[in-house]
């Protein structure tokens, strides 16, 4: 059996505030369809995905954030997984 993952990274805030936590997680062995799991903001904002939507998400967005310019530098990080 595979361990859950996680992959976190902070977005700073544009009132210069504390910076927002994005979180996936991801279980392959979670026994219904809904393996990704994402939370924005301390999990104010949270949803469940399928593989398939997760993958329609990551492309709708990405091609959305691309057109708003180069990427900021605080995204130009590694992001590894994590157990916990």
């Amino acid at each position: 059996m595979t361990a859950p993952a996680f992959y976190r990274l902070r977005a700073p805030n544009p009132d210069g505030a504390t910076s927002t936590a994005v979180s996936v997680r991801v279980d392959p062995n979670r026994p219904d369809p809904y393996p990704v799991y994402l939370a924005v903001g301390g999990g104010r904002r949270r949803m469940y995905l399928t593989p398939d939507e997760a993958w329609a998400l990551w492309r709708c967005l990405s091609e959305a954030v691309a057109s708003l310019g180069e990427p900021p530098d605080h995204i130009r990080t590694r992001v590894t997984p994590a157990r916990r």
